[in-house]
This record gives C-alpha cells, structure tokens and sequence, in this order.
C-alpha cells in the first residue's frame, strides 16, 4: 500500500523565522508527489523531512509572490540532476507565465527532465488524466492567486467475506473485475454482488485568500483542507490589509465546506506560538490542526 500522508516542509508566510520555512507542502498519494507552493529553501527541506525529491510528480504554484514560488527553479533543477524518468506536471496562472519562465531557467542546467505546464486561465477542471482530477479557482488575494482541489478517481472495493462466500478466490477476482458477471459452481455472480464503489478522497489548498465563496467550493466535503491562517483575530486588521485570513475565519470556511481536517498554515512570523491558532480555530471546527515544520499528517483510507 502506497504512502497517503501531507509532509509540511514549511509553514512561515513572507519572512521565514529560526524554526519555520517558507511554505512548502508535499502530499504523497497514490504513489505520486503533489509539492504545493514550493518557497526559498525547499530543496533542503527535502533533506530534513527524510524524503527524496524524486517522488516529485506534480508541482502546483497558487500564484507568484516570492514565498510561494522561489523555490520553484531549485527543485526542478534537483530533479535534472536526479534523472527522474517521470514526467512533471506544473500547474500556476497563466498570467505569471513569465516569472514560471524566469524561474525555471533562473540558471544553467542540464535540462532533461519533461516538464509539462499546465498554466490555468479559466477556473474549473484544468486536468484530468485518469489519476488525479485538478481543479482550480481565483481566490481574493492581492494579486491573481488561484486555490486548488484534486481528488482522485473512485475505486472498486471487495469484500473478502462476499468474496469467500461464493467462492471467488485468485484469478476468478480478475475475472470477474473484467467481465461483470460470472458462474461459480452454477451460480451467477455479479460484481456488484461482492463489491462497492468507494468515492476517491479529495484534497484541498486555499493559500493566500480573503474569505470567500469560491474557497468554500473548492473545500466541500474534503478529506483534509489544507488553508492559510496567516494571522490571529487581534490582528484581523492586517488579514483585511494583506487579503489575508485568520486562524477564525478558516476555520469558519471548513465548517461551512464540511470538510473532515483542517490544516492551518502561512504563519506570519510575529507568532512564536502555534497552538494559539488552534485555539482561535477549534471552538468553530473542533478537527482542526496547525502545521508545523517537517510535521507529517496522515491522509488515512
């Protein structure tokens, strides 16, 4: 069974502090690597986490402020000097093409990775191939910054007892994956006999965002919604002056979504204690949590 957990390799906002990078956020599902954001310092953060680079197999990018993207150029250059035979999905806004561009050939490298990018225009599905769908939204932030969601395909399930019972065992499973319907010591058989249908796990990102409609859709009904809360609700001030949220308002947007697990992250660098964010957040959505550098969520079947 594959890895399905959110390593945070970094949770600061615009400056980094002595314990908090800039952000970076690494979901490993499904025998892929979806970085998120990746800041100043990622790569390094790769060493810290105990983690290869190479599971690296999508790369999102909310929008072009340097907190969220400058570590973009490093990992695509580590991921050359590893010869990573996989494909790169890379998905930001069309309009920040250029600084893509920019960082992506910041320096001189061996270029011999396929980077294939997938810059978003319009909202809605960007991509869809079978693994993951990818969804995307403008988000309200002081510059054009989109939110994602990506959930994974459905998947058959069977029961081993259902299974047991009309005696179905080893090649006969396949078999009857395949056709639909089969006859075991004359009795007929249907898939749905022995199986379900298990909706394929969704998650969500909202990076940088005043509260809005559009990140509640891109929340509903997630498994895990990982959200900026850049500040507390004494500095709500600051959140409206820098199209940021508090640690209330996100979790206010994860009550509303019904999602399963929060994830607050983005701190700004003024707090030195994390747990006030979940104090700030619980009394609204109990299940929420605050990232903290190189902590590891799990994202549970």
């Amino acid at each position: 069974m594959s890895v399905r957990d959110l390593t945070i390799l970094g949770c600061s906002s615009q400056q980094p502090t002595r314990r908090r990078n800039h952000g970076a956020y690494l979901f490993r599902w499904n025998d892929e690597g979806l970085l998120f954001d990746p800041g100043e310092g990622t790569q390094r953060q790769f060493i810290y986490a105990n983690v290869a680079p190479t599971v690296v197999s999508r790369i999102f990018i909310s929008h072009f402020h340097g907190d969220h993207c400058l570590g973009l150029g490093s990992m695509i250059m580590r991921l050359n000097l590893d010869k990573v035979e996989h494909e790169i999905h890379c998905y930001y806004p069309a309009s920040g093409k250029k600084y893509f561009d920019r960082l992506r050939y910041g320096t001189i490298y061996h270029d011999t990775v396929k980077v294939i990018e997938h810059p978003v225009s319009e909202a809605g599905v960007v991509h869809d191939d079978g693994k993951f769908v990818v969804e995307a939204a403008y988000l309200k932030h002081s510059v054009e910054c989109l939110g994602w969601r990506v959930t994974e395909p459905d998947r058959r399930k069977f029961d081993p007892a259902k299974l047991k019972a009309y005696k179905i065992e080893g090649p006969l499973v396949k078999e009857l994956e395949k056709k639909g319907v089969m006859t075991v010591e004359g009795e007929r058989v249907r898939i749905e006999d022995v199986s379900w249908i298990k909706k394929g796990d969704t998650i969500a990102v909202v990076i940088d965002t005043l509260p809005c409609q559009r990140a509640i859709d891109l929340a509903r009904n997630a498994k895990l919604f990982l959200c900026e809360s850049t500040y507390l609700e004494n500095h709500r001030h600051l959140a409206d002056k820098h199209y940021h949220l508090t640690a209330k308002q996100a979790a206010l947007l994860a009550k509303e979504a019904d999602v399963e697990r929060l994830i607050l992250t983005h701190f700004s660098a003024r707090y030195l204690d994390l747990h006030e964010f979940e104090k700030e957040a619980r009394p609204i959505f109990p299940n929420t949590y605050a990232a903290d550098d190189l902590k590891v969520f799990p994202l549970p079947y």
